[in-house]
């Protein structure tokens, strides 16, 4: 799994969340992880969320920082446990750094005092399975009760390169448990 930040600050405004973004955007071929600061906003014509579609929801913020992860050969399924799997690392990373802050974890949602701090979608493309999970620097501009990881008192830079350290080693680790078992008659 490739990791990398991209330090130019981008909206996220659902376009990235296309096959072969990290490839074609950024050069990194593969299985891969990228993260960048930004805001968002998702029109209706590029939400893939079909129950926000229902609901008419806006996804939105000022200052977030985005995570983008593209596998190959796994369904959609692996990419929701992929994603629940990355909000797992967010909300270890957070309460491992700062023991003040105890998040609650419902699906891919983290929630801090009854506040939302992420957002996140799994899906699939002709060739790979995506997922996109965003976190609130600040919550300003969140369209529901939010907050952030500065309040908490994170950098986001440091914070998404743990974050997608982390997250590589944990797929890395996966995949050589798959590589050292028999099969079953």
């Amino acid at each position: 799994m490739k990791s990398q930040w991209l330090s130019q600050k981008t909206k996220y405004d659902g376009t990235q969340l296309r096959s072969l973004y990290a490839y074609l955007t950024h050069k990194i071929l593969g299985n891969s992880i990228v993260s960048w600061r930004g805001a968002c906003d998702v029109s209706f014509e590029h939400m893939v969320d079909g129950e926000d579609l229902l609901d008419q929801s806006a996804i939105r913020g000022s200052d977030m920082l985005h995570f983008i992860i593209e596998v190959f050969d796994v369904s959609l399924l692996a990419g929701v446990f992929l994603q629940r799997l990355l909000a797992s690392i967010v909300k270890d990373v957070i309460e491992t750094q700062n023991s003040k802050v105890k998040l609650l974890r419902e699906g891919d949602d983290l929630y801090f005092d009854n506040r939302k701090l992420s957002i996140s979608i799994a899906t699939v493309s002709p060739v790979s399975t995506m997922i996109h999970f965003a976190v609130n620097v600040n919550p300003a501009g969140a369209p529901v009760a939010a907050c952030g990881i500065e309040e908490m008192g994170f950098e986001p830079q440091k914070f998404a390169e743990n974050v997608m350290a982390k997250f590589s080693e944990e797929f890395s680790s996966c995949q050589i448990a798959t590589m050292k078992v028999r099969s079953i008659p």
